[in-house]
This record gives structure tokens, sequence and C-alpha cells, in this order.
């Protein structure tokens, strides 16, 4: 598969700078994944598209306040670190904002007397960082929110880039499809009969990425941490076997399943799961898990791209793009959603 061809063209006022208020007023665009079908609703109409004995698989991760600002100790100049994972107590891996921080240099945190050291290097610009005590603690007092480059507002409320759902913290970016949902449109979901089942996968930053490499197959996939527990497992596959449909809330969500589809038993869609997965969805793939996926509208070239075009195709995502496009939808991580499957009500 040539990248070209998911590549698109977008007007930057079409990158939402900020969220819809309430949370689930956003736009929603069904589209039936067989047909290709198009029809426009909001999200908290999801009540009337979702139907008892359907599941919901919701992604709990909480988005760190992994951006750090720092002072070089041998110069005082300025530096930034973007936390990506903690190793162990007082070690991590991230990115580091300035001149000169190759293995060795070292930094210390603004407003704290933590200091941070580089030990290492690793591709993509990821520094090993070895921080002089734990910052797990004080992460709430001297982190920010990291956003995406494309988001250049600031945000007022950090935890309008959170899950109302999230509990697990871990994440350099939020599962952004989760953002629109409201504990009022959870409680009436569940009112309705739908069940809420959730994972976790703690997102890196790769997952917002344009790939670089001309060809799919050349794109060497992040991995990431994800876990689906026996419980939410157990869940899920009674529901299939009662013929509800397992809706997966984001990329994120969708993964977890896929990757937990390669544990399930004879007979079961998924199996508790726990680890790292480096699965890359692209059209052709055969989904074992998902029946239905909520997602935003993704950046041309990415992964997420790929792995809704290999739900609805290719054809037909680009279509729905350009019809969103040009009916004003807004695009990215604060953006509007679609609800992608063959059995919507389209």
């Amino acid at each position: 598969m040539n990248l070209a061809d998911f590549d698109y063209e977008l007007p930057r006022e079409r990158i939402a700078q900020h969220p819809v208020e309430p949370r689930d007023h956003a736009r929603l665009m069904l589209l039936d994944s067989a047909s290709g079908t198009i029809a426009h609703h909001h999200f908290h109409e999801l009540e009337r598209i979702l139907h008892p004995g359907d599941v919901l698989v919701l992604n709990d991760t909480r988005v760190l306040p992994a951006r750090l600002l720092a002072t070089k100790r041998a110069t005082g100049g300025r530096a930034e670190i973007l936390l990506l994972r903690q190793l162990d107590e007082t070690l991590w891996l991230g990115l580091v904002r300035g001149k000169g921080l190759r293995t060795g240099a070292s930094l210390q945190l603004n407003d704290s007397d933590i200091g941070v050291t580089v030990r290492g290097e690793r591709g993509k610009g990821e520094r090993l960082l070895q921080f002089s005590q734990s910052i797990n603690a004080e992460l709430e007092t001297l982190g920010l929110t990291p956003l995406p480059p494309y988001i250049r507002q600031h945000l007022t409320d950090n935890e309008r880039y959170q899950t109302v759902y999230s509990r697990h913290a871990g994440s350099a970016a939020a599962p952004t499809a989760g953002l629109h949902f409201t504990n009022s449109l959870l409680a009436q979901l569940k009112q309705n009969g739908v069940q809420i089942a959730f994972c976790t996968l703690h997102i890196g930053l790769d997952t917002f990425q344009a790939i670089q490499a001309e060809k799919a197959g050349d794109h060497r996939m992040h991995s990431e941490e994800a876990r689906l527990d026996p419980a939410a497992a157990e869940t899920i596959n009674r529901a299939a076997q009662s013929g509800g449909r397992i809706v997966a809330v984001g990329t994120t969500s969708a993964r977890t399943l896929e990757s937990a589809a390669a544990c399930a038993t004879p007979g079961d869609k998924v199996g508790a799961f726990a680890g790292n997965t480096s699965l890359f969805i692209t059209p052709g793939y055969g989904w074992r898990a998902v029946d239905g996926l909520i997602t935003n509208l993704h950046l041309p070239r990415s992964t997420l791209l790929l792995m809704v075009s290999a739900l609805a195709g290719r054809e037909n995502v680009l279509h729905a793009y350009e019809v969103a496009r040009d009916a004003g939808y807004r695009f990215f991580s604060f953006g509007d959603a679609m609800f992608i499957g063959s059995q919507t009500d389209c």
C-alpha cells in the first residue's frame, strides 16, 4: 500500500483548537462500513444508535502532566522534557528539547531541587532520563499537560484533555474519541441496556504521527502497554454470544481488543490480555473482536487513518472525510466524531 493513497487536503481552519461545550454536543457522522452510506447526528444522540446488549469498550488511561520545564546546569539555558514512559522508580523514557542535550547532560527541574541526567539515547530523539528521586508525586504540581502540536490555543481546563472516566495515569496523549462522553450520557446508555467495559492502553506520541515511509509495509509500528482484565473479557464474550455488538471507543480500545483476540479460547471473541502490543492494523486485516468503532477524524498518512480504512474501506473513509470537511466538521483531537460499523442506523 502506498501512503500517498491515504493522503488528503485539509484547510487549517478545520483543525479544532478547542473542545466543544458541552462534551457530548460534538457532531457525529455515521458511516456504514458495508455500503458507505453517511448520516449526520450529534454525539448525545448515541443513545438512539446503540442497542440494548451492545458493549462499549472504553480506554480508561489518564494523560500524564508530562511536560516539564528545566534548566541546563552547565549553562543555565532553558530546556523542556516530555515524559513518554516510566521504566522504573526514577528512570523514564522521554524527549528533551534544547541544544546539546546528549548522554551525560545534566538538568534541574524548574521550581524544584530535582535533578535529571541524560543516561542514554534511543531512536526518534528519545532519551533515557535518570531523575534524582521519584517524581510521581511531584508531577501534578510540576508537570504541564502536553497537547498535540497542531493545537496552538491555550487550554484553560486541563481536565478537558482527559476523559471523564480516566483513572490509570500513563499516557502521553488522550484517547480522544472518549473525550465526547459525559457522565450523564454514560448513565443513560447503561439505563438503556448498553454495557460498559474498560480496557487500558497507555498512549505514546507515535500514535498520532504521520507515517514517513512511502509504503505501509515499511513502517515500524510502535509498542504500547495495554491491558484487558478477565472481567471485561467475560462481559464482552457474553454479550457477543447473545448477539450484542462490540463497539470500541477509539483506535486504542480497538488495538487492545484485537490484541486480546489472540488470547481468546474457542468460541470467545477475546481473552484477558496484559502486555505490550505493536499490532499494526491496515486494510485487508481480518477483524476478530471489533464490530463497530467510535473515533475522531484523523491525520493524513497516519496509522489511525489506515486502521479506520481497514474497517470501512479506503474509498468509503476518504469520501466520508471529504463530506465532513465540506460540511464543516472539526478534525483531529478536539474535533468531531464518527461511528463506523456495518450495523449502524445509517
